[in-house]
């Protein structure tokens, strides 16, 4: 009874604050289904966030239909380009990571955010670094000895782009080992669904990537993990996953995912999409999902995500430029 009360007050809650922006603005909302890109392919963790928020936004009363269709290649900026097709179109969204960013920073892709329209950041994700169980590699000192000895000794696998948040807290580890970022062995997959088997298999050294995505592989005591890029350890599943800083190495780093729209959608737009996923991040079953793939709960709307992108952009491309990653100035 207590869990219905709280859904009939969420629903009014979203169905008010939609009566409010339309006061300011012609009120919006979907008149045919909604796609959700995905800027990677399947079985990775944008995946993994774009059809847990299918599931979750597909609950709430007077949702239209929603499908998500993944786009993968140029690190996510096949998607995102494919976003501005649709300019003014509110039923077209899409995954959004750091790689949006770092792709215009290192000059991999002309399409900066501020092509699109940011609408939200629904939560933060650390990364993790694991080997396969029958690697010589079983711990984070083994692995900074080998980069110590020889860099290119170790091939390292991650997706979907150089210069994302995988690629930077590898280039931390490299600066724990007195090693250049650049001399790493690196191998670039279009998702963590195609490169996960892939490390499982032998066919790189060690895998880079989601810790959401490692907690099964973890628990079930298929991998050796190194380490994840937290703080302090993390609560619910990934609680007997050691942190790289509890392990002496000053690598932390938290990578957002969220979501953008294409260019030119208006504020009754925006302000649907704010109400909308204000209100799912709000329920307690969204909350239960975040804690099963360890997604730190970092909701910001529309206005407050573009601000931030905007300070992100800065920082990056000061991180990119210390871990050597940028191929020059700019």
């Amino acid at each position: 009874m207590e869990y219905r009360r709280g859904r009939i007050a969420l629903v009014g809650a979203l169905f008010c604050a939609l009566g409010a922006a339309g006061a300011h603005a012609q009120a919006w909302k979907p008149a045919r289904s909604v796609e959700i890109v995905v800027s990677s392919g399947a079985g990775g963790a944008a995946d993994r966030e774009a059809r847990e928020l299918q599931r979750h936004l597909q609950k709430l009363p007077g949702m239209t239909a929603l499908t998500v269709n993944n786009r993968p290649g140029g690190g996510g900026s096949i998607a995102w380009t494919s976003l501005n097709q649709h300019q003014g179109d509110a039923h077209w969204i899409a995954t959004m990571n750091v790689a949006l960013l770092t792709n215009h920073i290192l000059g991999v892709s002309t399409l900066h955010y501020r092509d699109l329209t940011p609408l939200a950041m629904l939560m933060r994700e650390y990364v993790v670094v694991w080997t396969h169980l029958d690697s010589p590699i079983k711990s984070v000192n083994d692995l900074l000895a080998r980069l110590k000895a020889d860099p290119s000794s170790v091939s390292f696998g991650f997706s979907p782009a150089l210069g994302n948040q995988n690629h930077i807290v590898l280039g931390m580890l490299a600066k724990a080992a007195g090693i250049d970022p650049k001399r790493l062995k690196i191998v670039v997959y279009s998702s963590g669904g195609n490169g996960i088997p892939a490390a499982l298999g032998g066919h790189v050294d060690a895998w880079v990537g989601s810790l959401g995505g490692a907690i099964p592989l973890a628990l079930s005591g298929r991998v050796n993990v190194m380490g994840i890029s937290a703080e302090k350890r993390q609560p619910g599943r990934a609680a007997a996953l050691p942190t790289f800083r509890e392990q002496g190495i000053d690598a932390v780093y938290a990578a957002y995912r969220g979501i953008i729209g294409p260019r030119g959608l208006s504020a009754a737009q925006r302000a649907y999409w704010d109400t909308v996923f204000a209100t799912v991040v709000s329920t307690p079953e969204w909350k239960s999902t975040a804690l099963e793939h360890a997604w730190e709960p970092d909701y910001k709307n529309s206005a407050a995500t573009s601000r931030y992108l905007d300070a992100a952009y800065s920082t990056l491309r000061k991180t990119l430029a210390e871990l050597g990653v940028m191929r020059s100035s700019k």
